[in-house]
């Protein structure tokens, strides 16, 4: 699983609260491969909904598109990815390990696991899962696992504008499964093998001063998604590329860097694409990728200003912003509390329901609640076992961020008791107006 020092104790709490297990792990684990639990995968579904209606829905000018994983291996070659998609490997002579030249542990040539001084010269590795289709193994039937989503949204460019009727600029966007083989798989779900991007292309005049006000207006924008997500300012950076660093594809890069406990590392990116895929698309494939402009009534290769992010990674970040460990209780004089104090539009549960005991009536009214609150305002948990201070716990464990307790007031007065995740505060709120209460608090 990596170097997992930094991230122990979030690691631990992912499998005890179903949030993120190791793949295969009753085979020993599939290396670089993690599967999102009960609670993981509603956390997830929410921020692939909140980047969805942030970046597709609300804008004017977006629109969404799910390609498939595979394609013909000419996608590859057009798109230089079987000629570039390369990282430097070296071996451990000793131990035979094997590690990205550019990792931060290889340090003085030395190998992190035995030590030895001993290995072999940086070789290049195409990292892209190879595959078939249909039966025969050949070279005729070769293609590759996708190492990124963008080329599904650049063959696509002519349908999605033939269909859609678009104007310069637009973009079009989607949320999908990536796969690279990596050399190294570190920090959990940071670096994986199988993961998810959320990634727009955005489609502008090919010009200078259009790709610098663009890339520059997506990096803000981005910011900002981040820190509406619920992440601190302080733990977000832009860095951008050397020259050395650039893709093959790229004229400029700007990472956006998240504080991780394991150090800065890139959450997401822009990139200034200019003309490069379509116009190799359209050279390969033979097909006119141009778009013709009505106003100036000529045809050209738009630019592309491509903003990119980790699913996964971003869902780690979320996790890591949020977990808090109180050795004394958050009262300071009871047992240890672990806190995942999440952004209630992220949260796996937007509320839980206690009876405060198993008394009947008190189950009815509680039941009834989830029923209701289920229907308006999403996904609720309903939990009787134990006293309300163990289940509150629970809830604390998983980032519920509000807890609903029916007592026996709650026969009178039709009033029930909340508790907010965050302040701990208290608040007595009438039964009929728990929706109207909740959703503006939980909508994505």
């Amino acid at each position: 699983m990596g170097n997992l020092t930094a991230l122990a104790p979030l690691v631990e709490l992912a499998k005890k609260r179903g949030i993120i297990f190791q793949s295969s792990e009753i085979y020993g684990g599939a290396s670089g491969v993690y599967d999102f639990g009960p609670i993981g995968v509603e956390i997830k579904n929410n921020l692939k909904r909140f980047f969805w209606k942030r970046f597709i829905h609300l804008p004017d000018n977006m629109v969404g598109i799910d390609a498939g994983i595979l394609m013909q291996r000419a996608v590859w070659q057009a798109s230089g990815h079987e000629m570039n998609f390369v990282d430097l490997m070296v071996e451990c002579k000793k131990c035979h390990q094997r590690f990205r030249h550019d990792d931060e542990e290889i340090k003085n040539n030395t190998c992190p696991i035995c030590k030895s001084t001993d290995l072999t010269l940086p070789q290049k590795f195409n990292a892209m899962f190879k595959t078939f289709f249909g039966p025969l193994e050949d070279s005729g039937h070769q293609t590759f696992l996708r190492p990124e989503t963008a080329q599904g949204m650049f063959v696509n460019f002519k349908n999605v504008l033939d269909t859609t009727r678009q104007k310069l600029p637009f973009g079009m966007g989607q949320i999908g499964k990536a796969f690279r083989n990596e050399i190294t798989t570190k920090n959990f779900i940071f670096r994986s093998r199988e993961f998810e991007q959320g990634e727009i292309e955005f489609f502008i005049e090919p010009s200078e001063p259009e790709g610098e006000k663009w890339f520059d207006w997506w990096l803000q924008e981005w910011q900002q998604f981040f820190l509406d997500l619920g992440l601190s300012p302080k733990n977000l950076r832009f860095r951008p590329h050397k020259k050395s660093e650039l893709a093959h594809y790229s004229r400029a890069t700007v990472d956006i860097e998240y504080k991780f406990p394991f150090g800065w590392a890139e959450l997401a990116g822009v990139a200034n694409r200019t003309d490069f895929d379509l116009k190799r698309h359209s050279q390969v494939s033979g097909k006119d990728l141009t778009y013709f402009d009505e106003t100036k009534k000529e045809k050209y290769y738009p630019w592309v200003i491509e903003p990119t992010m980790g699913i996964d990674r971003t869902v780690l970040a979320i996790l890591c912003e949020s977990y808090s460990e109180y050795p004394h209780g958050r009262s300071g004089k009871g047992e240890k509390e672990i806190v995942l104090d999440i952004n209630p539009k992220i949260a796996a549960f937007k509320a839980a329901v206690f009876p405060l005991t198993k008394d009947e009536k008190l189950v009815k009214v509680a039941e009834k609640i989830v029923a209701e609150l289920k229907e308006k305002s999403g996904n609720v948990f309903y939990d009787i076992t134990g006293s309300i201070g163990r289940r509150y716990r629970r809830q604390d464990e998983i980032g519920t961020p509000f807890c609903i307790t029916v007592d026996f007031e709650s026969l009178d007065d039709k009033k029930v008791t909340i508790r907010d995740i965050s302040t701990m505060e208290q608040e007595r709120v009438a039964i009929k107006d728990l929706n109207k209460w909740l959703e503006p608090k939980t909508r994505i």
